[in-house]
């Protein structure tokens, strides 16, 4: 068995600070890793930590250096992908040595009985999220690669719409690119994403696609047109992801409830 531990959207800012003048995202990603030790018995070994974008708010190195620190009670590998909140070369040098030393920050690892491969949708300077030429034709040789074994594929704008009007307005621009790659695939592949703060499940070009919830916020699913744009102030956990000849993805909430009660 091979278990993936995916966190989203953590949104760091240098210690002390707030992100909208609200949130204390530092204190809430802090609390999600005490909650995770705290039930590493329960759920059994992780091999892996994925951060699926918008590990910082406002991209700073010191956002980073703060980030590291958090996650670094975890004790586990932990390997990175850009959001739109992210700044590219700051980040690249954080995590020097799991990035690529140039252009987008793609990559791909080995890890127990899959393929884990992280795709750069970051537009600098823009909410909307995009894969390069470069990035698809990543993507197309590592699948070429691997050549039918099972893939966790990790992204962080979601390659499907969520009906959250403004969410979808700074979604993955090119998405039907990325279909049209994965199409091809005929071995099992399971999606996963961050960027609108919500656990959602979608068929993406015959895979299955999962959207991680944020650590510390999450935006009310609201298909008016008008709806208000903002967040609201409730953490939502993480999600595992595990492989035994077939995905299985669980959430993990951020706090316990009182139990169990015999029934």
């Amino acid at each position: 068995m091979t278990t993936i531990l995916q966190i989203s959207d953590t949104h760091i800012v240098p210690k002390g600070a707030l992100v909208s003048g609200r949130l204390d995202t530092s204190d809430a990603l802090e609390g999600l890793v005490v909650r995770i030790n705290s039930i590493r018995d329960q759920i059994g070994p992780i091999d892996a930590v994925l951060v699926s974008g918008d590990l910082s708010d406002d991209g700073s190195a010191e956002s980073y250096v703060q980030f590291k620190t958090l996650i670094s009670a975890l004790n586990l590998p932990t390997y990175v992908i850009p959001g739109n909140h992210d700044s590219r070369e700051p980040m690249r040098a954080a995590f020097s040595n799991a990035l690529p030393k140039s252009g987008p920050l793609n990559w791909t690892r080995r890890i127990g009985a899959i393929d884990l491969i992280g795709l750069d949708t970051l537009v600098e300077g823009q909410k909307q999220g995009a894969l390069s030429s470069d990035s698809l034709s990543f993507l197309q040789k590592a699948l070429s690669r691997v050549d039918g074994a099972p893939i966790l594929l990790a992204l962080h704008h979601p390659p499907f719409l969520c009906g959250i009007k403004f969410m979808d307005d700074i979604g993955l621009t090119n998405a039907q690119a990325l279909h049209s790659v994965l199409a091809e695939y005929r071995g099992a592949i399971r999606i996963v994403c961050g960027h609108i703060h919500n656990m959602m499940v979608s068929d993406v070009a015959g895979h299955i696609a999962i959207s991680a919830p944020s650590t510390n916020s999450t935006f009310a699913y609201d298909r008016r047109s008008n709806a208000p744009v903002g967040f609201m102030t409730q953490e939502d956990g993480c999600l595992l992801h595990r492989w035994d000849a077939g995905f299985q993805s669980i959430r993990i909430g951020p706090m316990a409830g009182s139990g169990p009660f015999p029934f």
